[in-house]
């Protein structure tokens, strides 16, 4: 059956609001995993673990969304059947939520850590952290953005720049194994933050695949370089400082 120039054209702008409708829930998710990690960061700091356990309470917020946006995904994939460009843009967006409800997720486990390290002394390294989650900051926030915008180059610079928080991560493990050496009353808190620090250099790798389904749907075609990871953790060797 064909249809009138009327009827397409209503079908087209419908399409585009439901479109409209996904971005919208994404960039709404990415602004709730961003608060949440920068409140996660300032429980560890501020040692307050009535913050910390808000932070891991409201995590559901974001699960929540990601059901929305999976459910719209099939829901446009059953009753639009898109091709080419749009089929990339439906995918794309489910593969982003569930990229930011894994950034959402590190942000909470980041603050349930933070509320068991509130029983050891303080350390002085948990000053490190927000350097860190600094770097993962700026990478989620220009990466939701070159989607928003469908920016190719802004998502290749955050790709790009992953391989610093990688690098800053890869200090902090050395320090921090260097200081539970020198005194094993460190081993408990500084495990903590290990696991802690290791959350936020995954959540840069988040990012980073973020950055790669944006290039992807912009071009049509993935980034046609090996992204270089300052990552070198797993083959760490540490001198012993006696």
């Amino acid at each position: 059956m064909n249809t009138t120039p009327q009827t397409h054209d209503h079908i087209v702008k419908s399409y585009d609001e439901e479109l409209g409708r996904l971005t919208g829930e994404l960039q709404r998710m990415g602004r709730l995993a961003l608060a949440q990690l920068a409140a996660a960061v300032d429980a560890v700091i501020a040692r307050d673990g009535h913050a910390a356990a808000k932070i891991v309470h409201d995590d559901a917020m974001i699960d929540a969304l990601e059901h929305e946006v999976s459910h719209d995904v099939v829901r446009l994939l059953a009753l639009r059947q898109p091709m080419a460009r749009d089929l990339r843009e439906i995918l794309a967006a489910l593969r982003i939520a569930t990229d930011i409800e894994r950034i959402g997720d590190y942000a909470a486990n980041v603050a349930k850590r933070s509320i068991v390290l509130n029983q050891s002394a303080p350390v002085q390294l948990v000053a490190a952290l927000p350097r860190l989650a600094r770097i993962a900051q700026s990478l989620v926030a220009d990466v939701l953005d070159a989607y928003r915008d469908y920016d190719a180059d802004k998502a290749l610079d955050a790709w790009t720049r992953d391989e610093e928080l990688d690098e800053r991560y890869t200090a902090l493990f050395r320090e921090l194994l260097t200081y539970m050496m020198e005194d094993p009353r460190n081993i408990t808190p500084c495990t903590h933050l290990l696991f802690m620090a290791k959350n936020l250099e995954r959540i840069g790798d988040h990012a980073t695949n973020i950055a790669e389904n944006v290039y992807f749907l912009v071009h049509g075609a993935p980034i046609a370089r090996v992204r270089r990871k300052g990552d070198a953790t797993s083959v760490l060797a540490i001198d012993d400082p006696r």
